[in-house]
Order: C-alpha cells, then structure tokens, then sequence
C-alpha cells in the first residue's frame, strides 16, 4: 500500500519534487498537494511579463491538470492547511477536512515584507507576489497612473517593468546606494540604472519612506527627507520573510526558516522543508534553482537512495526591466583576488570577473550574458582557468578555442 505523502505549498518546488519524485518512485506514495491559491501551481518568475501583457496566463502555468493527473496526485487548492498535529501525522484545511500522512514536506514559500510605516494599510498599498496582485495593478495602472515602487531589489525592478509597459508613470525608491546591490557591484548596478531610466522609469537611491498618505485610499509618498510624490498606486517590494507558521505551531526548530539538516529533515524525521521556507546551515535561499536543488535531493532520498544537500551557489541570470543581467559567486573581490572587466558602454555592455588562486570566484554581466551557464560551470567546479585567462572576457567559445 502507497504511503501517505503531503506536501503543503503548491508553488515551483512541490511541482518541481513531485516531479523529481514521479521519475524516482512512481507509485510508491500516494501524493496529496495542498495550496492556499485557487488555481494550479505557476511560474512566479514570469509575473512581471504577466503583468506587461507580454504573455497570457495559460503561459504562466507549471503544468496542466492532466499532468498531475497521471501521477496519481491529489490537489488541493483554495482550500489552505490550518494545523500539524504530529502526534497523530496528520495535518487539517481551513474546511475541516484532515489528511493523514507517512511523511510531509512543507513548501510554503514566503510572504512579502511590509514596511513599518503609517499607512502601509491603506487601499492601494499593495505587494507583488501572485497573480491576484497582477489582477489589482492592471484596474489602478492604467495609462499615466503614477505608481510608486518602494524596492530597487530584482522583484521592485520587475514590478517597475510590467508597470511602465502598460502605461503607467512609475518611481521606484531604493534604501540602497545602488540597485540590486545583493547582485551587482557598484558599476554593473549604474549601467543597469541607466538602461531602466531610459526606458522612462524613474530611480531615485537612498530614499526611505516615512509615511503613505491619503483618505480613501494611498495619494502621496512622504520620505524621510521631507519630499512628497504622488501615487495612485504604491508596490511595496523590500523582500520577503519564510512562510514558518505552521511549522511554529507544531513545534519545529525553527530559526529564520524551518531548519533542516542535509537530507532537507527537520528536527521531526517525518516532516521535510524546502525552498524559501528551509533554512540549510544558517542560509534561506530565496530563488528558484536552491529550491529545485533541494527538490531533487529530496527526491532522491524519498524514493530510498542517498543523497545530501550541502549548499547552493547563488547565480541570477535573467531579464530585468528588459536588460539581461548574470551575477553568480563573489562579485566583489576580496584581499590579494584579480578583476578582469569589459566595457562598451556605449552598447550598454559590462562584464566583471573576479579570479581567485587561478580560479573563477565569480562574475557579473550586465548588457549581455552570453556564456552565463558557462562561466557558473567554471565557478562551481573551481577549475584552473590560467590557460584561458585572457580570452575569458568574450565567452565559451573563445575559451574552448583556446583550450584547444
């Protein structure tokens, strides 16, 4: 008989382990997904295109009805998870139903961070998370809508995008001296303000709110330094914080996100974490490739085989507002590291290598990205690279000519 398995979150990495999962041991659990969201599981990174019009929401999806279908997979959705009761292994919805398990996983992503100031509740004051959000922005944006974004992290900057594409006049505030500073040194982050502000979107850095101020709903941003800026709409995207209460309620070790050890276990055997909510050696990851990492050690050590997660190497390599942008490993140099750097900006073209003992320690394209996977390739093997020293600047295929 299939054991009973739950997993709690219906986002990218439950898609992604039952996935994993269905090639490893198909049939070997019966699989119930649980999710709080009334539709199936979707791509998160693609909703700022979403919101832009650049693609539909059938585009968005993960993977459709029949595919979870032919595994066997009972969903649940709209229909979100209330309590653990461990003791019993089992766990209860908001409707009263209560599902037994063998063994459960909780993937429950993050909420957003609000800011710790007046009027944060008020309409109009909204976060950028899912397609419900996408939904609000298009009825307020509409053509020469002021929107305010408070946030120059990688989701503000997308939020920005998809808002300045179907018309609205949006500012993003950032706290930081540079956007993306997580990501990008200090001369990548400029030429990528650059490219946002000519594509009519307004940065202004080092800038914290005070206060949202308005009757019936948001009307104006006040900063801290006494300026004002109108606002129809304010997005708020400071970051997000490990969705951890039901885990806290149950009684898991749980530090910043629920705690795991190498085989993703929290300190209850019969209970797992992954993606955003997971804590691994001190570390929450908040991108997707962690979590998909996780996923398949997860997988692996479910269907019976051995496997440990030991880290992930943090890599972005994507669009933001519309230019192409690669950070992975160490972007700033460290005491003794070497810094090899390409410009053309006149073609809106950065990239930085810092080399350490021999080795790509890490890199930064901002412009063009051309042999991202590459050069991730060579940072996570930590190879010697002196023999392609000088021609790693123009990519892989010099590279491999070289080697040669």
């Amino acid at each position: 008989m299939a054991e009973p398995l739950v997993i709690v979150g219906k986002g990218m990495a439950a898609t992604r382990l039952v996935d994993e999962l269905s090639q490893r041991a198909l049939g070997r659990y019966a699989i119930a997904v649980i999710g709080a969201e009334p539709r199936l599981a979707y791509n998160r990174v693609l909703l700022s295109p979403l919101l832009a019009g650049e693609i539909g929401e059938p585009e968005i999806e993960l993977k459709p009805a029949a595919w979870w279908q032919a595994r066997g997979v009972s969903m649940l959705y709209g229909r979100p998870v209330t309590g653990i009761d461990r003791a019993a292994k089992s766990v209860t919805l908001a409707d009263g139903l209560t599902l037994p398990y063998g063994k459960l996983v909780l993937a429950t992503g993050s909420k957003p961070l609000m800011p710790p100031v007046p009027g944060f509740d008020l309409p109009g004051v909204a976060t950028f998370r899912d397609v419900a959000d996408v939904a609000l922005f298009r009825t307020i944006a509409v053509t020469g809508a002021r929107v305010v974004v408070i946030g120059g992290g990688l989701l503000g900057l997308e939020a920005a995008y998809g808002l300045a594409r179907i018309g609205a006049r949006v500012t993003v505030l950032h706290l930081a001296d540079r956007l993306m500073e997580r990501q990008l040194d200090r001369e990548g982050a400029g030429l990528l303000a650059a490219e946002i502000t000519a594509r009519g979107i307004d940065i202004r850095l080092n800038c914290t709110a005070a206060r949202f101020v308005g009757t019936e709903r948001v009307e104006t941003v006040e900063l801290t330094d006494g300026s004002a800026i109108p606002a129809d709409l304010v997005v708020v995207a400071i970051g997000v914080r490990p969705r951890v209460d039901l885990a806290v309620a149950a009684g898991l070790d749980v530090n910043r996100g629920v705690d795991v050890d190498d085989g993703l276990a929290s300190s209850d055997p019969s209970i797992f974490a992954i993606g955003e909510c997971a804590e691994h050696r001190g570390l929450v990851y908040g991108l997707v490739e962690p979590a998909y990492e996780q996923a398949r050690v997860l997988a692996t050590r479910l269907a019976g085989g051995t496997a440990r997660y030991t880290g992930s190497l943090l890599a972005t390599n994507l669009k933001v507002s519309g230019v192409s942008v690669f950070s992975a490993g160490s972007v700033e140099p460290s005491e003794g590291d070497e810094v090899l750097l390409l410009r053309d900006l006149a073609m809106g073209i950065y990239r930085k290598f810092v080399l350490r003992d021999g080795q790509l320690a890490g890199c930064v394209l901002v412009g063009d990205t051309t042999g991202a996977l590459f050069y991730l390739g060579l940072i996570r093997s930590q190879q010697e690279i002196s023999p392609i020293r000088a021609d790693l600047p123009f990519g892989e295929a010099y590279c491999v000519r070289k080697a040669a």
